[in-house]
């Protein structure tokens, strides 16, 4: 490859934010009278970012099935169908150029369509589709001598090689090819941690979207409706105004909110029905992850009390975050499980917590009381992440649950995630 290539960073091809100005909530059209999201120069910021954290590892290159390390590597997605198929895979060498392997005819139409990889490095390829093709059929032998091939020419078939997640017969293939297999997902979760101006603009957008599905449901949340038509409508509000994935909508009301099961049903919602959502969805990939909390046309003393519970929780959080701040400094601001009822941290995993986003919806930062005081790590200007709190209520069976999404500034961090959430909304009030 070019020297004066290789010198180029991601800080090279990442404008510094402003933070002073708002973030933008762009419109998803490109136009040609203001500056929106530049998705090629987002492309090369994420490569860069990429053979920035290979550089620093023991690494001579990736090899990555995970549907987001390929779109973060490659910029190619070929629809939600694929990502539990491992039906695709990418490569990418200290030396070389991204090579991706692709379902059947998806390799002819990036050809043609992705100038931004040479069109000798989209390939069409097939592994075993979680076993459905025998690895007996001998095409996951063929792929891992492919591969070791490749790498010898890179110069680096020596190192070790990085993988994200793969099938056990395929990992064994490129160990019997001479490959030494070792974890690559860490050092791609290092290369995304740090979002682009681009990426951020995204994220913002997604956020966008969902605060007007909370405005939706804020109408729409009435005694008759069941969980599922609110799920039905927010689905349809979402892919209208641009999702490309509604990952899932978690609905819980009444007598479901405690303990979180973390789903929906056709449950009826009934007068003074304390109900909280969880909307995940991307625009273009990028992830939401995005709680409130209503109650329906009234609210009691202890539901009032347990929304106050979690807010004050989330606020004295969220005042921690800046950078050189660690995740324990923040998660030291979270309630022990016992305060709300779990014998353990384990157990409540997930109810007092906060996580990265970005093209996956679990990044870095991870901060819970399971890890984050004893493996403290740095908070980072640039870094996104959802931030989330629970409390049930006296009552034995309500609760609160309210996240907040935040980009970390220069001196804090600013939320994105704009439906008003300071006191406990009450939809459709009597």
């Amino acid at each position: 490859m070019d020297d004066t290539v290789r010198r180029i960073t991601a800080e090279d091809i990442n404008p510094r934010f402003n933070w002073g100005r708002a973030l933008p909530a762009l419109g998803t059209m490109g136009v040609d009278f203001e500056e929106r999201v530049d998705y090629r120069r987002l492309h090369k910021y994420r490569l860069s970012r990429v053979k920035m954290a290979l550089d620093k590892s023991e690494l001579g290159a990736l090899l990555v099935f995970d549907v987001n390390n390929i779109r973060y590597i490659t910029s190619t997605k070929i629809g939600e169908w694929e990502r539990d198929k491992l039906s695709r895979w990418a490569l990418l060498s200290r030396t070389g150029e991204p090579i991706l392997w692709d379902f059947g005819s998806a390799a002819v139409h990036h050809k043609l369509y992705t100038p931004w990889l040479a069109p000798e490095n989209c390939r069409a390829g097939l592994v075993g589709l979680r076993g459905t093709v025998d690895p007996a059929f001998g095409l996951m032998k063929r792929h891992a001598e492919e591969i070791a091939s490749i790498l010898r020419e890179a110069g680096v078939a020596d190192m070790p090689i990085g993988v994200d997640i793969i099938e056990p017969p395929m990992m064994f293939e490129l160990e019997k090819a001479g490959l030494k297999v070792r974890d690559g997902q860490q050092v791609m979760l290092e290369a995304r941690e740090i979002k682009s101006a681009d990426e951020i603009a995204l994220l913002n957008r997604a956020a966008a979207m969902v605060d007007g599905a909370y405005q939706l449901i804020h109408e729409q949340l009435k005694p008759g409706v069941r969980e599922n038509d609110i799920v039905a409508e927010v689905n349809k509000f979402l892919y209208t105004h641009g999702s490309d994935d509604v990952e899932a909508i978690n609905a819980i009301s009444g007598e479901r909110c405690n303990p979180h099961p973390h789903n929906f049903t056709d449950r009826m919602i009934r007068p003074g029905d304390q109900a909280f959502f969880d909307i995940l969805q991307s625009f273009m990939g990028y992830r939401t992850c995005y709680y409130r909390t209503f109650n329906v046309g009234r609210a009691t003393p202890v539901q009032h009390d347990a929304y106050k519970k979690a807010r004050e929780w989330l606020d004295n959080a969220m005042a921690r975050i800046k950078p050189g701040a660690s995740t324990a400094d923040i998660c030291s601001q979270f309630p022990t499980c016992d305060v709300f009822g779990f014998p353990d941290e384990m157990s409540a995993f997930g109810l007092q917590f906060a996580h990265g986003l970005g093209l996956a919806l679990h990044e870095r930062p991870i901060i819970s009381r399971v890890v984050s005081m004893d493996h403290p790590t740095e908070i980072k200007e640039g870094m996104v992440f959802a931030i989330e709190t629970y409390c049930p209520a006296t009552d034995g069976y309500s609760a609160a649950r309210i996240e907040e999404e935040v980009v970390v500034t220069d001196k804090g961090c600013r939320v994105i995630t704009l439906f008003p959430a300071e006191e406990l909304p009450i939809a459709n009030r009597y």
